[in-house]
């Protein structure tokens, strides 16, 4: 039904790193052997093991730079599968919120709306990262298929995502930068 791969802190930056460097990376190759397709010339849709390859990243500064680390491996390596609609996201909640029932909460603007709504004074856990979830609770938020929340990717514009990923990944600094300058207040970031 559904299978795991931990990946140890953070991949590779295949945006930086020539093709055979990438590829030789143990957690790449793990990652590749997992999914089943092969890359390049050996690529196999009909070899692919799942359905959806959910990248699932904690909520904060440090799981977003992951997510994007996996994606831009996704967009170089294997961009059938966001092609072919298999690769997703998953979104963890920020916030429990406990008054009579547990409530899961995605944002900072869901729970002042949650909030308000609840009088008396509800008991609140802000989530760190997915470890600190009980097991209970990770599969209620993040793993069950009929209670997460997935966010699938789309490449709408291959020319536009392209220039995205090499100005965020690559060595443009001064693009970066004024990248995340102009696009911080739009950003849903825990920092």
């Amino acid at each position: 039904h559904q299978a795991i791969l931990p990946l140890r802190g953070k991949i590779l930056n295949v945006e930086k790193a020539n093709p055979v460097r990438a590829l030789s990376s143990e957690e790449i190759t793990n990652l590749i052997t997992a999914i089943g397709t092969g890359v390049g010339e050996q690529f196999n849709l009909e070899k692919l093991r799942y359905g959806k390859v959910i990248i699932m990243t904690d909520a904060d500064v440090d799981g977003e730079h992951i997510k994007t680390l996996l994606l831009t491996f996704f967009f170089r390596f294997l961009p059938q599968l966001i092609e072919n609609g298999n690769i997703f996201v998953a979104l963890p909640p920020l916030f429990k919120v406990r008054k009579n029932k547990d409530r899961y909460v995605f944002t900072e603007e869901e729970l002042k709306r949650t909030l308000s709504k609840l009088s008396g004074n509800p008991t609140i856990t802000r989530f760190k990262g997915l470890g600190e979830m009980g097991a209970n609770q990770l599969w209620d938020t993040t793993m069950n298929p009929k209670t997460r929340k997935l966010k699938k990717i789309y490449i709408e514009d291959a020319v536009e995502a392209d220039r995205v990923f090499s100005m965020l990944m690559g060595s443009d600094v001064q693009g970066r930068k004024d990248f995340i300058s102009e696009n911080a207040k739009e950003a849903n970031l825990d920092i």
